[in-house]
């Protein structure tokens, strides 16, 4: 069977990314599942794709095989943004999306609640051209942490079609709406012809 590399650790994106892909014949594994090293990938792109491509030629780079890497994050339009392409990094490394998630409620509390989520995915295959994907989310920023699925920004992020934000969605729910999956349902086609 032929392998996907995501470049990326992070178990709520993987398990999303194996849903959304479990009908090609293509075995999607974590890149800690194929290296025995920990690799220290420097983000230092300006943007979302910029981010996901340096991502996904670093491992590229190391294993040879086709590599697929996101990068994904939260715009908050009353924070100019933010985070942005720092939303892992965010208030801080080590601060608990808790933490995040209340201040970004707090921030907003009286301004524009509009927000998306965006994610960008670079696939990168030897001998091909690097494809780059975009695609977003549109809500709003909920009054309230509220929803036990998903993960970081996922319980703030309030998604009018669906009246519920992405963490109270089920996985059903948020394969056919959020921005990975959009970006994937893309990528679905490309897979498909080149790998």
């Amino acid at each position: 069977m032929k392998q996907l590399i995501v470049a990326s650790t992070n178990k709520g994106k993987i398990k999303e990314i194996k849903a959304m892909l479990k009908d090609i014949n293509i075995e999607v594994l974590a890149m800690n599942e194929v290296l025995d090293q920990e690799i220290d990938i420097e983000e230092n792109g300006k943007t979302f794709k910029e981010n996901a491509l340096i991502k996904a030629k670093t491992i590229a780079d190391i294993i040879n095989k086709p590599v697929l890497a996101d990068d994904s994050g939260l715009e908050v339009d009353a924070l100019n943004k933010q985070p942005g392409i720092y939303s892992a990094r965010f208030l801080g490394h080590d601060t608990s999306y808790e933490i995040k998630n209340q201040y970004i409620i707090d921030a907003v509390k009286d301004k524009d609640k509009s927000a998306r989520f965006v994610c960008a995915m670079a696939l990168v295959i030897p001998n091909h051209e690097p494809i780059l994907i975009e695609e977003t989310m549109e809500g709003l920023i909920n009054d309230k942490i509220e929803g036990e699925n998903g993960f970081g920004y996922d319980p703030i992020f309030y998604f009018p079609p669906c009246k519920m934000t992405s963490a109270m969605m089920s996985m059903e729910e948020k394969n056919q709406h959020s921005h990975r999956a959009k970006a994937l349902k893309r990528l679905y086609a490309i897979l498909k012809e080149v790998i």
